[in-house]
């Protein structure tokens, strides 16, 4: 595996985070702006980048694999929330959620696809892709739960409703549709797919900057949480899916490419969506930051020993 991927991903997400740092510092993008541009994200160009993530082709073999891969998804998020629970339980309140959330939802689209492609190819992208439609299930349902806090039983059931007519659910549809009946696009539509879809990444980082440009950054460096969760988040818990897989004699593209995406940094979103319910915003901001930046080190040590 060449280093290089990874440091071109990680190296990417950081200018992008400098412009959003910029743009803030000089006014150019003030915090209204920033709010604005989270709607834009989430409600536009997120949707369609997941539309996007479902458009590709397969074989029999990947075929078969896409179901594993299904199954084995399912299986990770499951165990890594379990996991992640236990493990924060010395951490309280508001940085306990955003911690647990990190550890859940991890940058799955802007560093795990080009080194999945790096390592397997376009195939790699496929099985990355329908982890990544997991992500957006438990996204907008566990994650929003996560930040929104206990419901009264009305009041779910509102939520619920919202969660299905939510965008990116409707994307995930939408997606699922295209990928069964293998639907071709004209090239056009498909190109404006895309291209919306792209705003995604550099959109996210660059809001990021904005959430970071605020931020006393010294005021965290002596904050153990910070620690304890970066290591919690790039190494014990890929670590862990690693093993549980080695127990249960699973070895596969399937099964590496989830433990791979559980590698990841944590997701713009910890951050974003700290911002949109006002809950710790500087700290989720940080968390984001410096697990990006040391994933450079993390991913490439456990790339060494599931490969």
């Amino acid at each position: 595996m060449d280093i290089s991927v990874i440091l071109e991903s990680i190296i990417s997400l950081f200018l992008m985070i400098m412009v959003g740092v910029y743009a803030s510092k000089k006014k150019i993008i003030t915090e209204e702006m920033n709010k604005g541009l989270i709607n834009i994200l989430i409600h536009i160009a997120l949707p369609f980048m997941i539309v996007s993530s479902f458009i590709f082709t397969y074989n029999d073999t990947i075929k078969d694999n896409v179901i594993k891969t299904f199954y084995y998804s399912i299986f990770a998020y499951i165990i890594v929330i379990i996991i992640s629970h236990f493990i924060l339980l010395p951490i309280k309140k508001d940085k306990k959620t955003i911690l647990h959330f990190a550890n859940v939802f991890t940058n799955t689209g802007y560093v795990g696809f080009p080194i999945l492609h790096a390592i397997y190819g376009p195939e790699g992208v496929i099985y990355g892709s329908v982890f990544n439609m997991f992500f957006v299930i438990f996204l907008w349902t566990y994650g929003i739960i996560l930040f929104k806090g206990n419901f009264q039983k009305k009041e779910l059931i509102n939520e619920v409703k919202k969660i299905l007519v939510n965008p990116s659910i409707l994307a995930v549809c939408i997606g699922i549709i295209i990928m069964n009946f293998e639907i071709v696009l004209p090239k056009a539509l498909l190109m404006g797919i895309e291209n919306i879809g792209g705003m995604t990444g550099p959109l996210s980082m660059i809001i990021i900057g904005v959430i970071l440009s605020n931020v006393k950054i010294k005021n965290y460096l002596t904050d153990w949480t910070i620690y304890y969760g970066i290591i919690t988040k790039l190494i014990v818990i890929p670590i862990i899916i690693y093993l549980l897989s080695l127990m249960l004699g699973i070895t596969s593209k399937a099964m590496n490419t989830v433990i791979i995406m559980n590698a990841m940094p944590a997701a713009a979103m910890t951050a974003i969506l700290a911002e949109n319910f006002d809950k710790e915003k500087e700290y989720a901001a940080v968390v984001v930051s410096l697990t990006t930046l040391l994933s450079l080190i993390t991913v490439t040590g456990i790339l060494k020993i599931i490969m």
